[in-house]
């Protein structure tokens, strides 16, 4: 593949005039093949040729998860069932699973969206990338498969799980770039150091990680165990997958969204309204060249800002925070609003407790009680009991002084909370069980 920057360093006049052209043909098509979305539009007393220019978008109704579970499987698809060449789902843990699909066109975009991302996180025609994220309906192997070979990148489709052989092949096959969950990533440098394996020695240049929150502690943390440079990386399955917005490896201020395929807003989670840029809320995308499964504002419940500020790498397009947290994901603690990244950067800040967590909810007489099962580090681990009790009551000291919240803080044994091949579970709450 060359690799062309050009969309990506458009002038935002430019740019806009290829959003807006992009956005009316996918809105007229969506009106035409799929009855949910000609319904929803007439409901809120709109059509596609309504919308004339991109502030017109708030005119639109919005598309929230529900309607793709009420939709399940195929009511969403913009094409014949014979045109989709494939299919890919989430757990449905919670429900009905949510489905989409797309066609060997879409296919084709998401790839080279995946190249681009890879790209902008450091990878180069002819690296080895050793693949993580897991292969099957979820997003992430593919997607990353798929582009890497777009790219001319050598992929070591390896997926989740298996995790000593992992480290076996690292060392011996070389690969120069990681991709995985944070969370997958710091088990894989638990499992090296057990095996012997200082990771800084490998050949790893650069890690892409995402699927789920991470903090900054948590890139410092990875950066120093495993030598490498590492970004944040963003997708959701329903809008396309991994490669929706990628950092820069130069300047890691932001994940720079491919804006000539997403329209990104903000809006006020409670009320809807867009807000405008620099402001915290909640993330819409709108997708523009999807065939099988376009979105049109669709909520992501994805908590960040939006910022256009120039970047030192050259692109133009607009970039969002890291994500901070989802409002499905949101804990209300006695009318305090916490994120399981809030609690996670404090937790990073202390030596003497490992990155694994996990907050469990529970309500007594009306109240809710939060508790932070942390893993103490092994180098420290004892069985003296004053000097734990010590040790949880300054963590909670330190919650309640940087959130403003408490919490009951408990102390575990290393290696004792479960560790995931794909996104980490950080929250048990009870109150909805």
């Amino acid at each position: 593949m060359i690799y062309d920057m050009e969309f990506e360093t458009l002038p935002r006049e430019a740019l806009e005039a290829i959003q807006l052209k992009r956005l009316q043909a996918t809105l007229q098509r969506a009106y035409a093949t799929v009855p949910f979305y000609r319904d929803r539009f007439r409901e809120f007393g709109v059509t596609p040729s309504d919308i004339r220019c991109l502030d017109d978008m708030e005119k639109l109704p919005f598309l929230i998860k529900q309607d793709l579970r009420d939709n399940y499987p195929f009511g969403l698809f913009a094409v014949p069932k014979e045109n989709v060449v494939r299919i890919h789902a989430s757990s449905g843990t919670t429900g009905k699973p949510t489905v989409v699909g797309y066609t060997a066109r879409d296919i084709d975009t998401w790839a080279s969206l995946m190249a681009r991302a890879l790209t902008a996180g450091g990878a180069k025609r002819g690296d080895i990338i050793h693949n993580a994220y897991g292969y099957g309906l979820f997003t992430g192997g593919l997607g990353v498969h798929y582009g890497a070979e777009k790219l001319g990148a050598t992929v070591i489709p390896v997926s989740g799980g298996n995790t000593k052989r992992q480290i076996t092949i690292m060392k011996d096959f070389g690969p120069s770039i990681l991709t995985a969950t944070p969370s997958y990533t710091l088990h894989l440098a638990e499992v090296a150091r057990e095996m012997g394996v200082d990771f800084r020695e490998l050949h790893f240049r650069h890690g892409i990680f995402g699927a789920e929150p991470w903090s900054e502690a948590m890139r410092r943390q990875i950066e120093g165990d495993l030598g490498l440079s590492a970004v944040d990386i963003y997708g959701l399955s329903e809008v396309m997958g991994p490669g929706v917005a990628v950092e820069c490896h130069e300047a890691k201020a932001g994940l720079h969204i491919f804006e000539d395929h997403f329209i990104p807003e903000i809006i006020d989670p409670e009320t809807g309204k867009r807000l405008p840029l620099g402001e915290v809320g909640e993330l819409v995308f709108t997708s523009i060249t999807k065939e099988a499964f376009p979105v049109i504002r669709y909520r992501t419940r994805d908590i960040t800002r939006l910022v256009a500020e120039p970047c030192i790498c050259g692109r133009t397009m607009v970039r969002m925070e890291k994500v901070s947290g989802r409002t499905d994901d949101m804990l209300i603690i006695r009318g305090v609003n916490v994120f399981p990244s809030q609690i996670e950067s404090v937790l990073m800040m202390i030596s003497e407790v490992e990155p694994h967590y996990q907050l469990e909810v529970h309500r007594e007489d009306s109240l809710d009680i939060l508790t932070v099962k942390v893993e103490i580090s092994q180098k420290l681990f004892t069985d003296e009991v004053r000097g734990l009790q010590n040790l949880e009551r300054m963590i909670a000291k330190n919650i309640k002084e940087y959130l403003g919240i408490s919490a009951k803080v408990r102390l575990v044994e290393p290696k004792s909370i479960a560790r995931s091949e794909g996104k980490a579970v950080r929250v048990i709450d009870h109150r909805r069980l």
